[in-house]
């Protein structure tokens, strides 16, 4: 197609010109489109498996910081129960003491 000057063409041939320019410009936007999407797709596989990974090992660090943290508070709960054993016998309430250690 020849480019002719606005006025030697109607006003149906620039409408005309203008869609073949459009479609020929969304036409290559969609090339575009299209080999970003499968460059994406090709990558993100591979960038969720990274994610996964590193999810999971996280994971397992806050589990095993879990079971050192109810260990303590284990530990840290024993020794509280013996201070106030320790502090009733001192005060002379020995059997009142003993019970409630127990319970707790």
């Amino acid at each position: 197609m020849t480019r002719e000057a606005p006025e030697a063409m109607g006003s149906d041939g620039v409408l005309d010109t203008a869609i073949l320019r459009l479609e020929r410009a969304v036409a290559q936007l969609e090339v575009r489109m299209g080999a970003l999407v499968e460059d994406a797709e090709g990558s993100n596989g591979e960038l969720f498996d990274l994610d996964r990974a590193k999810l999971a090992a996280e994971l397992d660090a806050a589990r095993a910081r879990e079971r050192d943290l109810q260990a303590a508070g284990t530990q840290a709960s024993a020794a509280l129960g013996r201070a106030i054993a320790d502090i009733r016998a001192a005060l002379g309430d020995d059997d009142l003491g003993e019970d409630e250690v127990e319970e707790a």
